[in-house]
C-alpha cells in the first residue's frame, strides 16, 4: 500500500542529484573529496584534468550544494557538503563491485 506521494519539488530535487551524479568527472571529483579536502590544482593533477574543467565542475557541484569551500591562506579548499549524497555515491561504488 502506498502511503505517501512525492511532491513536485521532491521529484525535482532527487532528479537533480542523479543528474549531478550522472557525469563521470563529477563522480571522480566527489569520490576524491570524500577522502580529503583538496584545492583545484590538487584535484586537476590527481584526476589529470585541466584546471578550467575542474573549476567548471566544482562550480556546478557547489551550485548543487554538494561541495563547499574553505579558505586556507591563499588557497581555496573544496570538501563534500552533503553526507547523504556521498553515502549514495559510496553505496553505488560498492554495488558496482558485485
Amino acid at each position: 500500500m502506498i502511503k505517501q506521494s512525492l511532491t513536485f519539488e521532491q521529484l525535482e530535487a532527487v532528479s537533480s542529484i542523479f543528474k549531478a551524479l550522472a557525469d563521470p568527472t563529477r563522480i571522480k571529483i566527489l569520490y576524491l573529496l570524500a577522502q580529503d579536502e583538496c584545492n583545484v590544482t590538487s584535484i586537476s593533477n590527481h584526476l589529470q584534468l585541466s584546471q578550467s574543467a575542474t573549476s567548471h565542475q566544482l562550480s556546478f557541484l557547489k551550485s548543487m550544494k554538494l561541495v563547499k569551500t574553505r579558505r586556507n591562506g591563499n588557497s581555496i579548499l573544496y570538501s563534500c557538503d552533503d553526507d547523504h549524497v556521498i553515502s549514495l555515491l559510496l553505496q553505488a561504488i560498492e554495488h558496482s563491485k558485485h
